[in-house]
């Protein structure tokens, strides 16, 4: 080595000794300067960097002293035998190629909401108003959220769902992924789940360690028969709107959980209401929840489909017993939402903004969900099967063709046209071995009528 290819920085903070150092044994340690090699001399190295002799010294007395450079007499600097402390550089592994996601023409994915019709204005300058009012919610709040919240939620809940509750039952949190992890810790360590179901329930319990059962469900939701003879401890239901077949459990069969709750101790039912509040025939059924007597359900709802996905506020209402073990388990655990979002949302609640909006948003889907059925039923007549129309942003079709489930699925992704088999939730009951799930939160009247269209065409062709 002739000079030290280096150009010491004069804005480095370090002094230049100590860039010389670190440069020199960052070479050596690479195994880019090799066992044996002679450093310049020190006057040549300080002239050609520029700097004063005893910086150039300075340095490799500390490369001398930790064993990476060796002096001889009357010969000069040499690189020490050092086994390089740093693999040499490879080339990367060429990346993966990533997949280009399907570009959809129309979607009947069943997780969007329109987005449009969140009332921006109006929660922005709730938003505004309490960031300026309390500058204390920059602080750590209650861990099971703000008490204004849960008692408009408590309120809320009695008067549209008939939930009895008071507002300590409630627990806040970022979503209902983030409220069922927690509630899976409460649980009996086996629990059942609808089949077909919730995939996403299914794997945050697997996840918790929990044995899942699946139970089957047929036009009344789940079937209480098959849940006893699971051996589960504790069940999860959608008796409202079931995911995905759209069931709505009667009163009978409620009043018959409810019996199989009570029968044994420590048994529970965790309540998702899911799409509850979107009903558009008949007169809304009461929660399951407020026929219990004995403390057994736990009730589990969102704001993602009411008011957009983004918000991520869920809430859980749990029994009394099972709220004093969840405050022993999860005893400091801080809420997961901030407190500027709680207080936008109670401001959002208690002044009436939410009820307003949810019955504009529910007169807006309830016209998509007719634009969908009279497509529907003058696509395919009299063969056409639907379920599940009666509540919620999405139902299940068959259209009675002469085609198997996936068949449905493939021709409809060669249209352009994203929907799904009622087969990926689950096994299918009787009866509907050939329909797909078709969601219409995202679409307008047109587009659900065009996308239909579509799907005639290359159905029947």
């Amino acid at each position: 080595m002739e000079y030290f290819p280096l150009v010491l920085d004069a804005a480095d903070r370090r002094p230049l000794y100590q860039q010389l150092y670190a440069w020199l044994a960052g070479e050596i340690s690479a195994g880019r300067l090799q066992a044996g090699e002679r450093l310049p001399a020190k006057r040549s190295a300080a002239a050609n960097l520029g700097v004063s002799l005893n910086t150039v010294e300075t340095a490799l007395a500390m490369l001398a002293a930790e064993g990476y450079v060796e002096a001889r007499p009357r010969s000069g600097v040499y690189v020490a035998d050092v086994a390089p402390l740093v693999p040499a550089a490879r080339p990367l592994p060429a990346a993966a190629q990533e997949q280009t996601p399907p570009q959809w023409d129309y979607s009947f994915a069943t997780s969007g909401v329109d987005t449009s019709l969140f009332p921006f204005k109006t929660w922005g300058r709730i938003a505004r108003g309490v960031l300026s009012a309390d500058p204390a919610l920059l602080n750590p709040g209650p861990a099971e959220g703000e008490a204004a919240l849960r008692g408009a939620i408590a309120g809320y809940l009695h008067e549209f769902r008939g939930v009895h509750c008071a507002p300590e039952q409630i627990v806040v949190g970022a979503g209902m992924e983030y409220l069922l992890g927690l509630l899976a810790h409460l649980l009996p360590a086996e629990v059942a789940l609808e089949e077909p179901g919730y995939p996403k329930a299914r794997r945050i319990f697997e996840n918790s360690g929990l044995q899942v059962r699946g139970v089957p469900v047929d036009g009344g939701g789940l079937r209480v028969d098959a849940l006893e003879r699971s051996g589960a401890g504790a069940v999860y239901v959608t008796p409202s709107h079931q995911f995905p077949t759209g069931a709505l459990m009667p009163v009978g069969r409620r009043s018959a959980l409810l019996r199989w709750a009570g029968a044994a101790p420590g048994r529970l039912i965790v309540e998702d209401d899911y799409d509850s509040e979107f009903r558009f025939d008949g007169r809304p059924v009461p929660s399951l929840q407020s026929l219990d007597a004995h403390g057994r359900v736990v009730y589990v709802g969102t704001f993602s489909r009411s008011i957009a996905p983004g918000i991520r506020i869920g809430y859980m209402v749990l029994p009394t017993a099972l709220l004093a073990r969840y405050r022993r388990v999860f005893a400091g655990y801080a809420c997961t939402v901030s407190r500027l979002e709680q207080q936008t949302l109670t401001g959002f609640l208690t002044g009436g903004h939410f009820t307003r909006g949810l019955n504009r948003a529910r007169g807006q889907y309830r016209r998509r969900r007719d634009a969908l059925t009279q497509a529907l039923h003058a696509a395919f007549g009299p063969r056409l099967a639907l379920w599940g129309a009666h509540t919620g942003l999405h139902l299940v079709a068959s259209p009675g063709l002469p085609l198997t489930e996936a068949q449905l699925v493939e021709r409809a992704a060669a249209a352009r046209v994203r929907l799904s088999g009622l087969s990926r939730y689950g096994s299918p009951p009787p009866g509907l071995d050939a329909a797909v799930v078709l969601g219409y939160g995202t679409m307008d009247e047109d587009a659900i009528r065009c996308a239909v269209r579509r799907l005639a065409a290359v159905w029947q062709a």
